[in-house]
């Protein structure tokens, strides 16, 4: 396909003033501060006509999980040129909003986790009627196609759990405690429904409200002072993990703490021994893939999995034994 080459550098100029009040806009609500990628004219592929790409995600307010997706969004936008606005709210019903501000604002494609699936349909219906491509990330693998989305890139949550469940039969666990940070989100739940599945011993789930660290640590400490028969405390986020250890210290309690996801401080834990075992969805990939997904169905018309499988980022397992092979990676804050 013919493409027009770049407007002049004057006209350039003023378009993107008028990008910056419109990401200014856009972001307006958010629960943390916009970002938009810096990348120079033409990094993208060349005689391809430069995109805008909205990212919105559940992220909540000091979760340092959404960094790594971030980092990786503007990483891949850098590469192809691409102006992103990154967005996010913890509340359904904000992000919904949030993504119909991307489809006002004309971006050319829009990557959206689905943590909440049904606040989203009728937002991604409305990019759907105003042509606007939708892929989606990080969460909400069993109902991506049914939305309306036309990729996924993430990590099947009850594959991953069902993964750890055997993993605590094999470390000899009888008891596991499994902390959900989020009510009502679907991977969460899907997660700590996949340990139950596989693992032989005792699951229980335990609900914090995730947003509060303080709450967060007395009602883990609080649960493991009351049955001492908790071996195994499964969390489903690297800072819920170093607050865990926290709590069996403070409880006098033995158990041991697992968790999903990583982070640098949670690749410390591991190589100290304080936290036996991360599983790594790869966040950075998620956001990586996400933008450079979008960049290539409008520019090439490609679409992974052909609409029809996701594109797994995890889980692979982060132990004692392998963590090193991560750690320089996680330093740089891409793991």
């Amino acid at each position: 396909m013919n493409t027009p080459p770049p407007p002049p550098a004057s006209h350039r100029s003023a378009r993107m003033a008028a990008l910056a009040a419109a990401v200014c806009l856009f972001a307006a609500g958010c629960s943390a501060a916009g970002a938009t990628s810096d990348s120079k004219d033409g990094a993208g592929g060349a005689g391809t006509a430069r995109l805008k790409v909205a990212m919105v995600t559940h992220a909540s307010p000091g979760d340092t999980f959404w960094d790594l997706v971030k980092k990786g969004a503007e990483d891949a936008a850098a590469k192809d040129d691409v102006d992103l606005t990154y967005a996010n709210d913890s509340d359904a019903a904000g992000q919904a909003e949030l993504v119909r501000d991307a489809i006002r604002q004309k971006v050319d494609g829009i990557a959206v986790t689905l943590a909440k699936p049904q606040a989203m349909k009728g937002p991604i219906a409305a990019a759907r009627a105003a042509d606007t491509p939708v892929v989606g990330l990080n969460s909400g693998i069993d109902s991506w196609q049914s939305e309306g989305v036309l990729e996924f890139f993430g990590q099947d949550e009850s594959l991953a759990g069902r993964a750890v469940g055997d993993k605590l039969d094999a470390l000899g666990a009888k008891h596991a405690l499994c902390v959900i940070h989020e009510r009502g989100n679907v991977a969460m739940e899907a997660r700590c429904a996949g340990v139950k599945k596989t693992f032989d011993g005792r699951t229980e789930m335990l609900y914090v409200e995730g947003a509060d660290a303080n709450a967060t640590a007395a009602a883990i400490t609080t649960k493991l002072r009351q049955d001492p028969t908790i071996d195994e405390v499964v969390t489903l986020g690297a800072q819920f993990a170093l607050t865990a250890v926290k709590s069996v210290q403070q409880s006098g309690s033995r158990a041991h703490v697992a968790t999903f996801d990583l982070n640098q401080d949670l690749v410390k834990a591991v190589e100290s021994g304080d936290v036996q075992f991360a599983v790594d969805q790869q966040p950075y990939l998620q956001g990586y893939l996400a933008v450079d997904a979008l960049w290539l169905y409008k520019t090439n018309g490609n679409i992974s999995g052909g609409g029809v499988s996701p594109v797994l980022t995890g889980p692979a397992f982060v132990t004692k034994a392998n963590v090193a092979s991560v750690a320089r990676y996680a330093a740089r804050g891409t793991r």
